[in-house]
């Protein structure tokens, strides 16, 4: 794994504001924050994620802050991640290193290979147990059939693109090409594409997905299931919170949350 955690600590989180007003109240800029550390390695870089998104990489080695953009949400918290890494990863996004599955908001990400070997005019269903461990198999939860080629240039195969000027039997004008796709899950040379779905906001509990791909002529995919998924929703952000002391000695703060 390229990102490293540890020897990092004192991660914090500073709303920006635009300016004020003539009694000392602050005019927020809801969707800017600096954020600063602490950390005790030497010689690598540091990127911060928000929300399991990369948002940015330190000019050099020795920056401890950085102002990152970050979603105006009102209806969950907002995770703000700092990693180190060394200079060869420094301008990467490393995000699919992240283990949260997204799972952290309450929802899940299904990925589905869009394999060459899947037919035109075929449509993905996904399903689902509800937390209950017996998946339902009548009532896909997508509401919305996924269509594995939308156009018919995405799909290569003998007769499908340039005609005769692919490889021998396999028209690939159109395939995804070495290095542009999922690299290694394709055929030899020509890599896939790689459909993500992700659900509503789930309750947190265990899930278990299934997926099943149906061609335009009702035949129907053998089934494939997800192991069990634990979903743990982020809590929801304090409201109407109040500062009212810092003892620096003690190291002791105090807040007041207000009475809705």
């Amino acid at each position: 794994m390229s990102l490293i955690s540890n020897g990092i600590n004192s991660v914090r989180a500073f709303s920006i504001a635009t300016g004020s007003w003539p009694d000392g109240r602050e005019i927020q800029a809801p969707q800017t924050a600096i954020v600063k550390w602490h950390s005790i390695l030497k010689d690598v870089y540091y990127q911060v994620y928000v929300n399991g998104r990369y948002s940015g990489t330190t000019y050099d080695t020795e920056q401890r802050w950085m102002i990152v953009p970050v979603p105006t949400s009102f209806n969950s918290a907002i995770r703000i991640e700092v990693f180190a890494v060394q200079p060869e990863h420094a301008d990467m996004d490393l995000s699919d290193e992240l283990c949260d599955s997204i799972t952290d908001s309450g929802r899940v990400k299904i990925s589905l290979l869009r394999s060459q070997n899947l037919p035109c005019g075929a449509t993905a269903f996904i399903y689902y147990d509800n937390g209950t461990g017996q998946i339902d198999y009548e009532n896909p939860i997508n509401e919305t059939p996924i269509i594995i080629w939308p156009t018919w240039q995405d799909k290569a195969g003998f007769g499908m693109s340039g005609f005769g000027y692919g490889d021998f039997g396999y028209d690939s004008a159109a395939a995804v090409g070495f290095g542009k796709g999922c690299f290694g899950q394709g055929r030899f040379g020509l890599d896939a594409d790689i459909i993500q779905w992700i659900s509503s906001p789930l309750s947190a509990g265990v899930y278990k997905f299934a997926i099943k791909v149906i061609d335009e002529i009702g035949n129907e995919s053998s089934i494939v299931e997800t192991e069990p998924v634990t979903v743990t929703p982020l809590p929801k952000p304090a409201e109407k919170l109040k500062f009212i002391s810092y003892d620096k000695q003690e190291n002791q703060l105090v807040l007041h949350i207000s009475n809705p």
